[in-house]
């Protein structure tokens, strides 16, 4: 499958926002029960380091940071957001969106990498072991899903081995 990866931009959202709520549910990707509008998505999203993967005028999948705190000594770290339509999983395009987006991380200072995966989401624990990330931990039952389901959550890094 041929695509290219572009900035996203407001006008991608609809798409993307679908793609989001495939991974809502799933019950596995997310605690989030509703894909949020634009606006609130984009204020609580780094404004660098926003992608999408593109075929044509239809989106596979979409990947983007949000930062950890809002405390200067954090501002190299960001927590990693990324969903791919469920029709396009295991064609190399999420693996294609991570490896761009820690590409531009670095180039835009990041540091450190960060994720909190639903233990049963293996699919997301290889996709970021894949492309350097580690486990660091697990926080036990910390979610509980609106189906009453409480998960685990593992929690994986990346360090930048350019920045810092």
């Amino acid at each position: 499958m041929e695509f290219k990866i572009d900035v996203m931009e407001a006008t991608d959202w609809p798409q993307a926002a679908e793609i989001y709520m495939e991974g809502i549910r799933t019950k596995i990707a997310t605690f989030q029960s509703d894909a949020p509008g634009w606006e609130h998505w984009d204020k609580g999203h780094c404004k660098t380091c926003r992608l999408i993967a593109r075929s044509g005028n239809m989106i596979l999948g979409w990947a983007a940071l949000s930062p950890v705190s809002g405390r200067c000594v954090y501002s190299g770290v960001a927590e990693v957001s990324i969903y791919i339509s469920k029709q396009f999983q295991g064609q190399k395009v999420g693996t294609a969106l991570l490896e761009e987006l820690i590409r531009r991380s670095e180039e835009n200072g990041y540091w450190t990498l960060q994720s909190g995966i639903i233990r049963e989401n293996s699919a997301s624990l290889n996709l970021h072991k894949k492309c350097g990330f580690r486990e660091i931990g697990y926080r036990e039952r910390l979610g509980k899903m609106d189906n009453g389901k409480w998960h685990d959550v593992v929690l994986v890094e990346r360090r930048s081995k350019v920045v810092g």
